[in-house]
């Protein structure tokens, strides 16, 4: 089973990066730098290929990288994960183990600060709890993925307009083109702290910018969803900006985003 490992990078050396984040599969790299640019190159037996371009986007950089691959499975991953040894066998075991699954979302240990999923037990993921996950959890049957022809929002995400939510938009459109999901607890890699791109404290932008994605997420349902979110995690996001403002602020993100839907 072959698998390739889709990484998105910023302004990075891409002949030592596949060394420093342990890939031990083929890779397509994607650099978002000042240039445009193509090398390639080999890292044991397998083939690192690395592009270059000027544009900014995680999303239009995962997009490049889909779009690119041909293996038989597809590993979704960020330049600052460094992958466990062994890790392409515990993916492989797993697909092979569940050959009914077009996508598997892995665990990545990171931060507790920065943590949104951990998978303790093998799990469907369906429309009510597919949320939480990082597109660096993402593996997934390549020739499912350019069936469905599914790919991630340009809209959010590093580099984007809005901050972040691309994974989830992503899964979300996986799931209504029929593709099958389920979660397992197996550790692939885990990530290594840095400064965020997008993530500038729970701010007016973050409040505003997660009712635009809700409106986008979850439609009619936006508002409560919205509430269910802040309820959820109200001690630890709205201690300085406070609920009431922060509920506002979604509010708005909504009516906007309803705006230019229309």
């Amino acid at each position: 089973m072959k698998i390739q490992m889709l990484v998105s990078a910023v302004n990075q050396d891409v002949r030592t990066l596949a060394e420093r984040m342990n890939i031990r599969t083929d890779a397509v790299i994607i650099n978002q730098c000042g240039a445009f640019g193509y090398e390639e190159y080999e890292r044991g037996n397998h083939t690192i290929r690395c592009y270059s371009f000027r544009e900014r986007g995680v999303g239009l950089s995962r997009n490049n990288a889909l779009m690119r691959a041909d293996a038989e499975i597809s590993v979704f991953a960020d330049e600052d994960i460094v992958y466990d040894e062994g890790y392409e066998k515990k993916i492989e075991e797993t697909f092979a183990g569940n050959r009914e699954m077009d996508m598997i979302l892995f665990n990545v240990k990171v931060a507790p600060s920065r943590r949104t999923y951990w998978n303790e037990k093998e799990k469907r993921v369906r429309w009510y709890n597919y949320g939480r996950y990082p597109a660096y959890s993402i593996a997934a049957r390549t020739e499912s993925l350019h069936r469905a022809n599914v790919g991630f929002s340009l809209l959010f995400g590093g580099g984007a307009r809005y901050s972040n939510g691309e994974d989830s938009l992503f899964l979300r459109d996986c799931l209504r083109q029929g593709l099958k999901i389920m979660a397992s607890p197996e550790v692939v890699g885990e990530e290594k702290e840095r400064e965020s791109t997008w993530f500038h404290g729970y701010n007016d932008k973050f409040f505003k910018d997660r009712g635009v994605l809700y409106h986008f997420l979850y439609g009619r349902m936006a508002i409560p969803f919205s509430l269910r979110f802040l309820w959820a995690h109200k001690e630890e996001m709205c201690g300085e900006i406070g609920w009431k403002k922060a509920y506002a602020l979604m509010m708005e993100g909504i009516r906007e985003a309803a705006g230019k839907a229309r």
